[in-house]
């Protein structure tokens, strides 16, 4: 969204938001320890060794992979990945933070610039993440599982105008991160996190009071979160209250559907920054092949919107097929099978993005159907071997049992009857049956061809070719 066309909100004020996303690489390992990177793990303090425990004597070491999937989401977004890089020491004292400071970066992040979803990044740097804080009502707890993970943390620059925006870029970056196999950025297990920067002003151009939003859960939530703000910015603006708008963290209230505040907001000298002594410093160009990593990407999700869009694919379908592994996964086997047949590849996208996501939530005993069975089903269709109708009932027998499409459809009676000596027999049969329909047809009244068709239909049960037997109709009336 341009600056010349951002939204005015109560036909006066201007809302500008930047964001800060964290998200979790996918690593075997910790970020700078041999402690594994595991979300899965539910015992707690089971992921630990003395380095994440920040033991006296230890000493961190790089998680080179870490880096690399840092190196893949710059060059991914258009970012200028530095050649240059160091680790910082970031001192601040919480409990989740053994060491008393956070390992991140400062001065020299890995990624710098770059665009998504139509917005500008200002940088991607890397730290490590802090452990989690379980609150109970007389005490808290620390699990230290997640300290020490690889930490991506992503800034844009203050040019998001709505709330909307928000929830939109957050799902790209996290697609982005599938992608690549980065990190699967999984929102429920705190694999991802998003911050909102918020200001209100009357005038577009001068910033209002920066307040940030922290403990956002959701997409939805982070959207929630921003409209939130504007109207509570805004209400106290009206009512002359804008010096009761002050630089703070606030939390979100899931519950509530609130902001809260939580401290004043910190300012970067507060955290006395200071290059991390125990790390070396990084030459980048020097440790990845740059040009090889980028002609090696992955088919980015921006890129695979307008090749699908080329073949006719709804907008809706693409959306699933571009997020959705598994569908998508079965959908490209398809397509490799013939590239160049449109009527396939869109009769393939509507019978994975409807049927078989209806099958997935609605089956208990749903399991992916063989992809050279599901192949097959689909040159069934396009070959008008069976209609839509069986196609779909062959299709949640593949999804609930397997089987070949073939013998299913032999052994149900499916396949559709495309002989014309066969259909006119049949349609001879309802014509004599139901004379009314027909002197209405012969009148003028094409319902009337709606009836007879479906009188067709049913006499089949189900398995008429209805262009051949539509044309039969209307040739004996």
């Amino acid at each position: 969204m341009n600056k010349e066309n951002r939204p005015v909100y109560n036909n006066k004020y201007y809302l500008t938001i930047g964001l800060e996303i964290h998200a979790e690489l996918k690593t075997k390992t910790k970020m700078f320890s041999r402690a594994l990177n595991n979300p899965d793990e539910e015992k707690p303090n089971q992921n630990i060794d003395p380095v994440s425990m920040a033991h006296p004597g230890t000493l961190p070491v790089i998680n080179k992979k870490a880096l690399e999937h840092m190196v893949r989401i710059g060059l991914a977004v258009g970012g200028t990945v530095a050649n240059f890089t160091e680790f910082d020491r970031k001192n601040y004292f919480y409990p989740d933070i053994p060491k008393g400071y956070q390992i991140s970066q400062y001065k020299h992040p890995i990624v710098s610039g770059g665009s998504l979803a139509g917005v500008d990044i200002t940088r991607i740097h890397l730290e490590e993440d802090t452990g989690t804080n379980k609150h109970e009502d007389t005490y808290s707890l620390v699990d230290f599982n997640r300290a020490g993970v690889p930490l991506a943390e992503l800034v844009t620059e203050p040019v998001i105008y709505s709330p909307e925006k928000v929830a939109e870029f957050a799902k790209e970056f996290q697609l982005l991160l599938r992608t690549l196999g980065a990190g699967d950025a999984n929102l429920q297990k705190g694999e991802m996190r998003v911050e909102v920067n918020l200001s209100v002003s009357a005038d577009p151009n001068v910033f209002g009071t920066k307040v940030e939003v922290k403990n956002i859960g959701s997409f939805k939530a982070a959207e929630a979160a921003a409209r939130y703000e504007l109207e509570r910015h805004i209400s106290l603006l009206e009512a002359n209250k804008g010096d009761e708008i002050v630089q703070e963290t606030r939390g979100w209230d899931e519950e509530k559907k609130i902001t809260v505040r939580q401290r004043l907001k910190e300012n970067s000298e507060e955290y006395r920054y200071f290059p991390e002594p125990d790390l070396p410093k990084l030459y980048l160009h020097e440790m990845f092949d740059l040009e090889k990593m980028k002609s090696q990407l992955p088919e980015m999700p921006w890129e695979k919107r307008v090749r699908l869009s080329n073949l006719g694919i709804k907008n809706a379908d693409i959306e699933i097929l571009i997020s959705d592994f598994e569908i998508a996964d079965i959908f490209n086997f398809v397509a490799q099978s013939d590239v160049d047949n449109i009527e396939l590849l869109t009769k393939t996208s509507n019978y994975l993005c409807s049927d078989m996501i209806g099958y997935r939530s609605n089956e208990k005993d749903f399991i992916y159907p063989d992809k050279s069975s599901f192949l097959k089903l689909m040159n069934m269709v396009i070959s008008n071997e069976v209609n839509s109708r069986a196609a779909k009932d062959i299709l949640l027998i593949l999804c609930t049992q397997g089987g070949d499409p073939q013998d299913i459809a032999q052994e149900k009676g499916m396949l559709q009857q495309s002989d014309e000596g066969v259909i006119r027999a049949m349609v001879q049969i309802v014509l004599d049956l139901h004379p009314g329909p027909v002197k209405d047809f012969q009148e003028g009244n094409e319902n009337a061809l709606k009836f007879l068709m479906g009188q067709v239909m049913k006499e089949s049960k189900g398995t008429v070719n209805p262009q051949i037997a539509t044309k039969i109709i209307k040739d004996l009336l």
